[in-house]
């Protein structure tokens, strides 16, 4: 049964995640006047890519795609889901960050391997920029832990029950605009897709990914966007009564960030990692401080 389970919720983290992106494709399109694509297009893609021919240049670059999908859908097992979860467990939040960078160094091995430059590029960028969000993001840890004596995201989202008025996002609003910050740097969405950047490093990680290894680039993008804006429902928004209502607050947060996409332009590497350290860092900070004292 816990087997099953796994897999449904691994399937759901897929599909909810492609819908998103395509959702986001249409509302950047938008913004920027365009009419874009439909919103089922990320399923077509990922159904084209895993049709097509694969070119893989070793083994490592076949272990770095399944360690990267793998890690982020381990990641997605300790994210409460209306206050569900597969497994009988306390939903630590520091275990869902030790399990998500397993499947961004899985998709760094898997590209690296390739041996192109811009690949290489890309991949030196999103590791330093996951330097700049992870900082704030675990100042904004040590503010849970400090006030609420707990890093479980089920007792989080337990403890914001009884309407608007317990959320976080209203208790710590300090810490819910920093925690915003981050997750547009998580998403890897402007003004932080410095990584991918396509007129200066033609998609960087993804360069030199085709068929299958594409489409499991499409699958571990989807499935972090779950996990990501999850997090935050948990942790602010009070998560879900149902599950409609949780993923109805995942799809909020996530066209925001599409919306913030779609007008921003691109920071270069260190001007991302400056602004998330002083910008991010200092409100999480500040709200530790208050949380505290």
């Amino acid at each position: 049964m816990v087997v099953l389970t796994s897999l449904f919720l691994a399937f759901s983290a897929m599909v909810v995640g492609l819908l998103f992106m395509g959702i986001g494709r249409k509302v950047t399109a938008r913004l920027q006047r365009r009419y874009g694509p439909p919103f089922w297009q990320s399923y077509i893609d990922v159904i084209k890519c895993f049709s097509r021919n694969s070119i893989s240049h070793s083994y490592i670059q076949d272990l770095g795609s399944m360690m990267g999908l793998a890690g982020l859908i381990a990641a997605a097992m300790f994210v409460p889901i209306a206050g569900w979860l597969p497994f009988p467990s306390a939903s630590p939040i520091i275990v869902i960050l030790y399990l998500m960078p397993i499947g961004y160094l899985g998709m760094a091995m898997g590209v690296s391997a390739s041996g192109n430059p811009l690949a290489a590029i890309g991949i030196g960028r999103a590791l330093t920029l996951m330097l700049g969000y992870e900082v704030p993001y675990a100042i904004l840890l040590l503010t849970f832990i400090a006030s609420s004596n707990t890093s479980s995201l089920a007792v989080l989202s337990d403890l914001q029950t009884g309407g608007i008025g317990n959320w976080f996002a209203v208790k710590m609003p300090i810490g819910f605009i920093a925690s915003i910050i981050c997750l547009q740097a998580m998403l890897a969405e402007k003004p932080f897709d410095t990584m991918i950047a396509p007129a200066e490093i033609a998609s960087g990680p993804m360069v030199e990914l085709s068929g299958k290894f594409l489409g499991m680039a499409f699958l571990q993008h989807a499935v972090a966007i779950f996990i990501e804006t999850g997090l935050i429902v948990n942790m602010y928004l009070g998560g879900g009564a149902t599950v409609l209502s949780f993923v109805f607050k995942q799809f909020l947060l996530y066209t925001f960030a599409m919306a913030v996409n779609g007008i921003y332009g691109r920071y270069r590497v260190e001007q991302a990692v400056k602004f998330l350290w002083i910008f991010a860092g200092s409100l999480a900070v500040i709200q530790l401080l208050i949380n505290i004292f």
